[in-house]
């Protein structure tokens, strides 16, 4: 059943039984204003009307979601119209493309910014390749005529676009409305995953969303890390080489870092360690002098293949820089490494925690894991 297709009185009695919002309330308070309810998501919010319509706020911008065969109301002003159905979707920001595609909305995103050689995810790739999905240009330099033509119903566009605020301008200009994604500012790793409900609600399948975001985080919220103590924990190093010999590292408020503490670990790099830019970017390099010293005892390595591909062996790893031959974890054996499709798949937050959580726990071994896997 897809929400969209039915009368804005019904719109908002489903949403209230999907989010679980107002689950109480009888049929003569379903026009009573509701919150969606979120578990980890910081940073948007949905407020149901009794009018059927939506507001959505991310950051500073509000968007109104507007139902099929609804008129726009006379309040909208201050607030993006977003019509329903929305069709013919242009994602600028990968991550969220997954997440479109894990709730099967895939057929109504019709362009991208990122190249068919670009995407790690198969079905992803294939649609690009097909024409399914049309690469039009870096997301700073769209192919505009092409927008128009195809009708373009939203531009979702990730932070990028802050540098570049001529494009969004444009892009509203010419009627395209514009929500900048911010899950990349979600402090817990499930927030991310859990922007595929704002997904579901302005492709009109809010329940499907709630189902696979509910499937996704059983595992994870049955895990039992909380009372391993800090120093009984194992720890973790997650890096990958540059082509230069650096050790690019995550830094130690990245969700990665996040998710290694979620999962039962302790992240062996920690603010007093470093010399941390101040920017924006959640990874930093630091010299092989430094990595060594603070990371030669860790308790695992984890090789961050999504830069510069997948490693087959630990000999491949020393032979990328030497030194990593003196390192525990690796006379241990105990070095893993990432699939390529680790940071595209955002569905996949929760069955990273608890891949890695196998890992922290000594029971991977035998196991069949998502994301991780244990070189030779």
């Amino acid at each position: 059943m897809r929400i969209r297709k039915l009368f804005p009185l019904a719109v908002t009695a489903v949403m209230l039984l999907v989010t679980g919002c107002g689950k109480d309330q009888t049929s003569a308070e379903l026009g009573a204003v509701c919150s969606m309810e979120l578990k980890y998501a910081e940073q948007f919010t949905v407020d149901y009307r009794d009018d059927g319509c939506s507001v959505v706020t991310i950051g500073d911008d509000s968007f109104l979601v507007v139902p099929e065969d609804t008129a726009v109301p006379a309040d909208s002003a201050g607030m993006t119209v977003i019509k329903q159905p929305v069709e013919n979707i242009y994602v600028a920001a990968s991550s969220a493309m997954d997440l479109f595609d894990g709730i099967g909305q895939l057929d109504r995103v019709t362009m991208t910014s990122t190249t068919s050689a670009s995407w790690s995810l198969p079905a992803i790739r294939g649609a690009v390749e097909s024409g399914g999905i049309e690469y039009i240009g870096k997301y700073s330099s769209p192919d505009y005529e092409y927008l128009v033509a195809e009708n373009c119903g939203l531009a979702v566009e990730s932070t990028m676009i802050y540098h570049t605020p001529e494009v969004r301008e444009k892009l509203e200009a010419l009627g395209i409305p514009v929500l900048v994604e911010r899950s990349s500012y979600e402090t817990h790793p499930l927030g991310r995953m859990e922007w595929m409900k704002l997904y579901g609600l302005l492709t009109g399948d809010s329940e499907a969303a709630e189902e696979l975001f509910n499937e996704k985080t059983k595992a994870f919220e049955q895990l039992s890390v909380s009372d391993i103590p800090e120093s009984e924990r194992k720890t973790a190093a997650f890096f990958y080489i540059t082509s230069s010999g650096y050790f690019n590292i995550r830094k130690p408020t990245d969700y990665v870092t996040k998710m290694i503490e979620l999962a039962g670990g302790r992240y062996i790099f920690t603010a007093d360690d470093l010399n941390i830019d101040d920017n924006a970017l959640s990874t930093m390099n630091i010299q092989t002098e430094t990595f060594y010293d603070i990371a030669r005892d860790a308790d695992i390595l984890i090789y961050n293949s999504t830069v510069d591909g997948e490693l087959e062996s630990i000999d491949e790893l020393i032979g990328k820089c030497g030194v990593l031959a003196d390192f525990k974890s690796v006379k241990n054996g105990n070095v893993w490494c990432t699939g390529q499709n680790m940071f595209q798949q955002t569905t996949g937050a929760a069955d990273m925690i608890c891949d890695l959580n196998a890992v922290f726990t000594d029971s991977a071994d035998g196991a069949e894991l998502t994301y991780l896997r244990k070189l030779d």
